[in-house]
């Protein structure tokens, strides 16, 4: 199980970007990493493929690395680890490390 899924809210915790919340993106799970919006902004020079688009510098996020970022509870509001527990009816749930609150 995952302790991070897209559309989570997270925090960074190590980086150029240290302390910005962002919801996720994108995941790359065999690489391990995650795109987070508004961190780990690059530019790209995008250049013009087909006949009527115009070639442009563009400024986006890239994806950076999981252990980098720290999930945020949605119950207690802060970040926190994620831990897992199996309900009666048999489905795995993340549960958070503070507050034991299910995410």
């Amino acid at each position: 199980m995952m302790r991070i899924k897209k559309h989570d809210k997270v925090v960074v915790i190590s980086g150029k970007d240290k302390g910005k919340e962002g919801e996720v993106i994108a995941l790359l799970l065999k690489k391990e990493k995650v795109k987070v919006q508004g961190v780990g902004i690059v530019t790209r020079h995008v250049k013009a493929r087909q006949k009527g688009e115009v070639s442009a510098i563009r400024k986006e996020e890239s994806f950076i690395y999981l252990a980098k970022v720290m999930p945020i509870c949605p119950a207690c509001k802060k970040p926190s680890r994620v831990g897992s527990k199996q309900l009666e009816d048999g489905t795995r749930v993340r549960v958070c490390g503070r507050c034991k609150e299910v995410m």
